[in-house]
């Protein structure tokens, strides 16, 4: 009965559009307007600014997106956060890091969480700042923003030796032209 509540959860969790959605993806990107057609922009891995990790590695990095990492070097359990599906954040990520679509990282947690092979799904947040807030009150949160979203109270983490801003760095999202869509 409990593996049917939590995979009643998941299901709800990952696949129930938020109605909000679309107003905070076009508030989100008041600024795209201003970049060119096919720009990117650097997609940065967040925690708390409390959190000893420094840098974490692209598998590292695939371990934890994916819950097969449960637990922080010190002990602390890690929280993974998430955007809703759909958003171009989100996209990046299950391209660059999981290796997915959004269909198979449904599968992947419906699955880890029936068997016990993962322990807790990402919380799903719908704006930069939801992702923000939640990371500086949860001391093992880990999310992602744009790097325009970053602000101080969360840290940016080194992923395979690099920052954002170095020649090389891989997590990058499709800046979106405003369209009234």
């Amino acid at each position: 009965m409990r593996r049917l509540t939590i995979l009643l959860i998941v299901v709800v969790t990952l696949t129930v559009p938020q109605l909000h959605m679309a107003g905070a993806r076009a508030g989100a990107r008041s600024t795209a307007g201003s970049e060119p057609a096919g720009a990117t922009e650097p997609l940065v891995i967040v925690v708390n600014r409390s959190n000893p990790v420094d840098e974490l590695s692209s598998a590292e990095l695939r371990r934890i997106f994916l819950g097969n990492r449960s637990h922080w070097a010190n002990g602390r359990r890690i929280t993974l956060v998430m955007r809703e599906p759909g958003e171009p954040e989100r996209s990046t990520i299950l391209r660059e890091v999981c290796g997915m679509t959004e269909e198979q990282l449904k599968n992947h947690y419906l699955h880890g969480l029936f068997t016990g092979e993962i322990l807790v799904s990402p919380k799903i947040l719908s704006s930069p700042m939801g992702v923000r807030k939640f990371i500086f009150n949860v001391p093992g949160a880990i999310g992602y923003v744009r790097i325009g979203d970053v602000d101080p109270t969360v840290k940016v983490l080194r992923i395979d030796e690099l920052l954002p801003e170095d020649k090389g760095y891989k997590l990058r999202v499709q800046a979106e032209l405003m369209s009234g869509n």
